[in-house]
């Protein structure tokens, strides 16, 4: 079973997209737990990825190309997964604030946060603060991630913050924001919990809050 999930891992690690589906297919063949397929295989090659992102090792490229290696290789997988329990280690609403449409960060984010074993509500971009409160009244998570690449916005994720204080919800939740313009300095003026330095420094914050 571990050689099966080594090269599992290995296809994501490396961009192998040609060969990812027929790996796994055979390691389900082979009666390996498609739980174990999605965790130790897929989900251990995204954190291995996304911490060479974190380091420089890997770059924006290789970050997208694993995020679809992982995609083909859950083509495959997905139909297994019903019927074996799941464990999620907690639930993320995520967005791009109003006034910016750039995804590319937050796809990567939701990517990387999947694979870590969230359930991510992506609300995609241009997302105006009453649709991240409506979203996060109604589903209750426990991180609210927000995305912005351009200066001019940046106002939108405090005015989100503000909301949440507004709505007695601000101490229910862990908010963390992120974008190419976003500090640390920022996200303790506007009261976040932490700025992400990039796709897997922001994961590797949101797997610690949930003591993962």
């Amino acid at each position: 079973m571990q050689e099966f999930l080594e090269k599992i891992c290995d296809a994501v690690v490396n961009i192998d997209i040609r060969n990812i589906r027929a790996l796994t297919k055979k390691a389900l063949e082979d009666d390996v737990p498609a739980y174990e397929v999605l965790i130790k295989g897929f989900s251990r090659g995204m954190d291995i990825v996304g911490r060479k992102y974190e380091a420089r090792e890997y770059f924006l490229t290789e970050l997208i190309g694993a995020g679809e290696v992982m995609k083909e290789g859950l083509a495959e997988l997905t139909p297994h997964l019903k019927g074996e329990k799941i464990k999620h280690i907690g639930k993320v609403v995520l967005g791009t604030v109003r006034g910016d449409i750039h995804d590319i960060g937050k796809n990567i984010v939701r990517t990387l946060l999947e694979a870590a074993g969230f359930d991510v509500i992506d609300l995609g971009v241009d997302v105006p603060p009453e649709k991240f409160i409506e979203k996060i009244k109604e589903a209750n998570p426990n991180i609210s991630a927000m995305s912005a690449m351009l200066t001019t916005t940046m106002g939108e994720m405090k005015l989100v913050v503000d909301r949440l204080s507004e709505e007695n919800l601000r101490e229910k939740i862990k908010v963390i924001i992120g974008g190419a313009p976003i500090t640390d300095g920022y996200a303790r003026k506007i009261g976040a919990d932490a700025a992400a330095k990039d796709a897997g420094h922001g994961v590797r914050l949101c797997k610690e809050w949930m003591g993962a």
